[in-house]
């Protein structure tokens, strides 16, 4: 009832508002922006949802209103306005929006933070934040129907696809009974999930299918098999033909194997940068703890964090550091 609360008091006299969410969001973050910015303007405010980039080709089936703006282009939508409210999804942070974003809309008198990510309890307390919601987009659509909107296919479907992305298809021990009763009514709408998940997945290249081959084939295991890795050159991403934004779901190819209790997929970057995401299979290890050790966060199901270096030598140091990890839990 607080975030209700929190959200309803937010948004009472604010005139003017922004919605963002981080750099290189997923559907999550974009459909918790998505439904709330077409809320917000049924409610008569004048809403503004702007990221750092423009939307990706791949989510505008998301966006069918053309919500979402870059940056780049907020001074003309916006002109001189003064904006009452910036509420970021899915961060609880200023410093995941981008700095684009942050200069482009310049000074607000007031933030809300709506998210489900781990915390500061100072900053949960003053945010509508809720770390036992699968998704953003599950907390977001409670605050809907809190406001007195009801929830229409086009909010609907980006919500779903959030829920859907951010639980891995509903297999992350973060879903429960909550999630079910919200997917019912976003489902009551008329959105299918066989739709919403080949939308968001669709169909595939035989480039991919070989890629995902090539890198499972290569799959590393630390000598008792309780952490496996896998790790993703630019080269192999652009000799298949394959997009980065569809290898988030390759680390989940690793959570059958017997006695796993970590999965990590280390991606190259630029700039001499190694992404790397953790899926933890035990609940007693907390792969967000353990991505925050490395400079990163998450949830203690799944994190990432971003590192320096050498491909090579950053995965043996991860692997170290995460064994340390797992003899002290």
């Amino acid at each position: 009832m607080a975030n209700k609360a929190r959200f309803q008091a937010s948004i009472k006299d604010a005139k003017n508002i922004v919605i963002t969410t981080h750099t290189f969001p997923d559907a999550d973050g974009l459909g918790a922006q998505i439904a709330l910015t077409l809320c917000l303007r049924k409610l008569g405010k004048w809403c503004l949802a702007v990221n750092q980039k423009p939307l990706l080709d791949r989510y505008h089936y998301l966006d069918t209103e053309s919500l979402i703006i870059g940056a780049k282009e907020f001074a003309k939508h916006a002109g001189k306005r003064e904006i009452d409210l910036l509420i970021v999804t899915d961060a609880n942070s200023l410093s995941r929006i981008g700095p684009e974003v942050e200069k482009a809309i310049g000074p607000v008198k007031s933030v809300l933070f709506v998210d489900h990510h781990p915390c500061p309890k100072e900053i949960s307390a003053i945010h509508c934040i809720d770390v036992e919601r699968a998704a953003t987009s599950e907390l977001v659509a409670d605050l809907i129907e809190s406001v007195g909107v009801t929830i229409d296919q086009s909010m609907a479907l980006p919500l779903y696809t959030g829920i859907l992305i951010d639980t891995s298809s509903f297999r992350y021990p973060t879903v429960t009974y909550k999630t079910h009763a919200i997917v019912a009514k976003l489902m009551a709408t008329g959105i299918t999930p066989a739709l919403a998940y080949n939308m968001i997945y669709g169909t595939k290249k035989v480039g991919h299918v070989q890629l995902v081959g090539k890198i499972l084939s290569e799959t590393r295991t630390n000598k008792d098999g309780s952490i496996a890795w896998i790790y993703l050159k630019e080269k192999d991403l652009k000799d298949h033909k394959v997009d980065p934004e569809d290898t988030h779901a390759f680390i989940n190819n690793l959570l059958i194997l017997d006695g796993l209790k970590i999965a990590c997929m280390f991606r190259e970057l630029e700039n001499n940068q190694i992404k790397l995401s953790l899926r933890s299979t035990d609940p007693s290890i907390d792969a967000g703890a353990m991505a925050q050790a490395l400079g990163g966060g998450g949830h203690n199901h799944s994190a990432a964090s971003i590192l320096e270096g050498k491909a090579d030598l950053v995965i043996k140091q991860v692997v170290e550091k995460l064994e340390l990890m797992m003899k002290s839990t």
